[in-house]
């Protein structure tokens, strides 16, 4: 697909509801055994394979490209009586899950890999869990906590979880223990390091899910990059005390030249100065924010330093490959220091720049299709590989570009 922009125009965008809140929340609401009501819950991928599964409970329940719900319904999955097989693409079925799979082992859970050590499909016959004291390292996937986390009501006996050193992701494991709570959950950090969650059962309640700040990092890049001094984006149902680490994206744009103004739970973007000469940042609690920032960086010249970004290889793709690959198609040469940081200093190769038509490949993941795309802002057009990946968790994303002004072929 083609991307070129006549002229962006000021406008609302409905963002797609937080995919993380809804996996967790549509988790929880199954361990609660009632129907409590969910208002405002994701459309997108990741989100659907959750509520099929639950909807229909077959015995081989295939998640797709869907990691948040291989982590999240593998836990849940063991908790229940009856015998299933959890599988997905085969990127997911080489994505290791072997630290979960033993957390759980090691509370009673059965469960076997049908195929690779350490890797999907898994076969989980499901029953009640002992719960108890668990030790995992903290930078392992925050993901895995939640899971472990969730469940955790449940179990006999509680469970008491410690992490080992440096804690990744920490705002999502806040994320995981405040949905918890809301539920009715006894679920809180007793030291820096160490969770407990009493065996005390979910109660039925009403929640509502927040749009998603990760999605509307990409909107923040558009204001970013846009020539229009004028451009306003407004960006209904975001929270200024958020559950979302990702909210973290206001702050971090700040320098890059976008303004965000609250009002009533909404967030309206407007262009500004940039503060920027070189962006550093750890970004240890907020991965899925790295490609926006690492394009939006190298489209605007400025130099950056991005660490903390140790998760990034084992998500859809290698990302870090991914944004060395095809930033390079476009002229600017970027160094992955080590598996946990990315750096630019400004070098650009000129004539792999000035090629007219660049085709940007996505690799079966939606940030990388979605990073780039407000690239189109900065050239005569850019094209996207692949665009359908959007839908893993913003299917209406190239929608709501033409909405704003741009045209798409």
């Amino acid at each position: 697909m083609t991307i070129s922009i006549p002229y962006l125009l000021s406008t609302e965008i409905k963002l797609p509801a937080s995919k993380s809140i809804s996996n967790r929340a549509l988790v929880i609401r199954a361990l609660a055994g009632v129907d409590a009501s969910l208002d405002n819950i994701s459309e997108c991928d990741d989100s659907n394979v959750v509520v099929e599964a639950l909807h229909t409970m077959p015995y081989e329940i295939d998640i797709k490209a869907a990691g948040t719900a291989m982590r999240f319904l593998t836990s849940l999955l063991a908790t229940m009586p009856a015998e299933h097989v959890i599988t997905g693409t085969e990127r997911m079925r080489n994505r290791p899950i072997g630290v979960l799979v033993k957390a759980l082992q090691t509370i009673g859970a059965d469960i076997t890999y049908v195929d690779k050590e350490g890797f999907p499909p898994l076969r989980i016959k499901g029953g009640t869990l002992s719960g108890g004291h668990l030790c995992l390292p903290g930078n392992v996937s925050s993901q895995y906590i939640s899971s472990l986390l969730m469940i955790a009501p449940t179990l006999h006996s509680g469970l008491s979880l410690e992490l080992t050193g440096e804690i990744i992701s920490r705002p999502y494991i806040d994320m995981t223990l405040e949905i918890m709570k809301q539920f009715g959950a006894d679920a809180n950090w007793e030291t820096d390091n160490i969770i407990y969650v009493a065996p005390q059962p979910y109660k039925p309640t009403p929640y509502y899910i927040e749009n998603d700040w990760s999605a509307a990092s990409y909107w923040y890049e558009i204001v970013a990059l846009s020539s229009n001094e004028n451009l306003t984006i407004v960006l209904p149902g975001l929270f200024k005390e958020s559950l979302q680490g990702d909210s973290a994206v206001a702050q971090f744009f700040a320098s890059l030249g976008v303004e965000t103004i609250f009002e009533d739970n909404k967030v309206c973007l407007r262009k500004t100065k940039i503060r920027a000469g070189e962006f550093v940042k750890d970004m240890v609690n907020q991965p899925d924010l790295a490609q926006t920032m690492v394009v939006t960086c190298c489209m605007l010249g400025i130099p950056f330093n991005i660490s903390g970004l140790q998760t990034l290889r084992i998500k859809e793709t290698d990302r870090i490959a991914a944004l060395q690959k095809e930033l390079l198609k476009l002229g600017y040469v970027i160094k992955a220091d080590g598996d946990d940081s990315m750096s630019w200093n400004g070098e650009k190769i000129e004539e792999i720049a000035d090629i007219d038509v660049i085709g940007i490949d996505t690799y079966d993941d939606h940030r990388m299709a979605m990073a780039f795309a407000p690239v189109a802002l900065t050239r005569a057009s850019i094209v996207i590989n692949n665009p359908e990946v959007v839908s893993k968790s913003y299917p209406n994303f190239w929608q709501d570009l033409k909405k704003c002004g741009f045209k798409l072929d």
